[in-house]
């Protein structure tokens, strides 16, 4: 089968003002094309880029570019914080696993969508590799779409196999993926946190492992469980030695049995090579791997997710600082929700019980602005370095109390003196 390549600057050239794009994200975060787009900002005015997670080197908050395009983001990170907290930017608040239908049900509708893949094979078919998340649903209700081919993309099974028809423009670009190195800037407290968390977790679980070091940290505790498996919106570098060791096998899930499913996937190279062409890893739909209904069918489903700040009543912010958008929603309601309705689940939130500067992230209140992404009618597990408790069933005194002992003790007098103010002054 015969496939044409052509250069980024042809391949976007049909982009118009006005016009809503998707930016295919993570490691597959096709920055060629991006930067091809960029490099019009002249042409082009209120161009919309729609996206999760990106990475590369690509500058989203460029001042050439502000007038020209408008980052409108359904999950922030690094690369886009700037421009999202801006005039050129703005957080679509959102489950991870609903974002799909924003395209499907035209609430965004897309004009194109810009991805990386593999190679076609033999066959016709490239693949979505790293993320297939909500990159699956762009592709198929984009009216224009163009690929960055990458022989570096890895092929992965389950739903990010194209064909080639699909797609209107293919651009050739051989470059290493941007790696993710979550090994880096462990702290005591978090290596004691994800002892904690792997304290919590059975013979038998089936994880869902976040973003970041502390997830990395709970995976290095996890070598002398057995038969975990792993269902997770995002994998790294940290499955890899419990796969090859047997401690992941995915023997006791109920769904998917002896398959690991993910949505995405950041890291390293190493990470890259090991799904490439893996037949036990599935890399799914986000619509699938993140909807409860789902995640419930397995038993013992430990989430692990993180936090901002929580506020001693249990509500937990994780996606801004005050009115500051620092990352989003993503699917960390979707999996609380999900284990917690598994038989034997455990829903955990982790998070070190003092900022780099000191500051509590055990609060008397959220600060203003905060948005509240797992409720306190959702919480349950909450872990820091000096433990672990669980709020579900208890009331908010009960709840203030439990928070407070697993707080810094240099807080816990502060907040001492505000439970008091708040639950016991003037009830007796």
């Amino acid at each position: 089968m015969e496939v044409r390549y052509i250069d980024a600057a042809t391949a976007v050239a049909s982009i118009q003002s006005g016009q809503r794009v998707f930016v295919h994200g993570s490691a597959a975060t096709p920055e060629l094309l991006v930067k091809a787009l960029q490099a019009r900002h002249a042409e082009v005015k209120g161009v919309e880029l729609v996206s999760i997670t990106t990475l590369g080197n690509v500058n989203f908050d460029a001042p050439e570019c502000r007038e020209s395009f408008f980052f409108n983001s359904l999950f922030v990170s690094a690369a886009t914080r700037a421009v999202v907290n801006s005039e050129s930017g703005d957080y679509v608040p959102i489950f991870l696993s609903e974002i799909p239908q924003l395209f499907y049900r035209n609430i965004l509708p897309l004009d194109a969508a810009f991805i990386q893949v593999s190679p076609p094979d033999a066959h016709g078919y490239v693949s979505l590799g790293t993320s297939v998340d909500i990159a699956r649903a762009a592709v198929e209700t984009s009216r224009y779409v163009v690929a960055q081919v990458n022989p570096n993309m890895p092929r992965t099974h389950g739903d990010g196999f194209i064909h080639i028809s699909r797609i209107h423009a293919m651009v050739w670009h051989d470059a290493a993926l941007p790696v993710v190195d979550y090994s880096a800037g462990v702290t005591p407290a978090v290596e004691s946190i994800g002892r904690h968390v792997a304290a919590l977790i059975e013979d038998g679980a089936c994880l869902q492992l976040g973003i970041g070091t502390i997830p990395d940290m709970v995976l290095r505790n996890l070598s002398g469980h057995k038969d975990l498996g792993l269902h997770t919106e995002m994998m790294s570098d940290g499955v890899i030695p419990l796969i090859e060791s047997g401690v992941i096998n995915n023997s006791r899930k109920k769904l998917n049995t002896g398959k690991t499913v993910t949505s995405f996937m950041t890291g390293t190279e190493k990470l890259y090579k090991f799904v490439h062409d893996n037949p036990s890893i599935r890399v799914m739909d986000i619509g699938y791997v993140n909807d409860t209904s789902v995640i419930r069918k397995n038993p013992k489903v430990a989430a692990v997710n993180s936090a901002i700040e929580i506020d001693i009543t249990g509500q937990v912010c994780a996606d801004s600082i005050g009115t500051y958008q620092y990352s989003g929603i993503g699917g960390q309601m979707d999996f609380i929700r999900g284990a917690s309705l598994s038989e034997g689940g455990k829903p955990i939130i982790a998070l070190p019980s003092v900022t780099n500067k000191g500051i509590s992230r055990i609060t008397p209140f959220l600060k203003e602005g905060a948005g509240v992404v797992t409720t306190r009618g959702h919480i349950h597990w909450v872990v820091t370095e000096f433990g672990s408790v669980d709020l579900f069933g208890k009331n908010l005194m009960q709840r203030a109390k439990a928070l407070i002992g697993i707080a810094h003790p240099d807080h816990r007098e502060g907040l001492e003196k505000v439970y008091f103010e708040r639950f016991l002054n003037g009830k007796g």
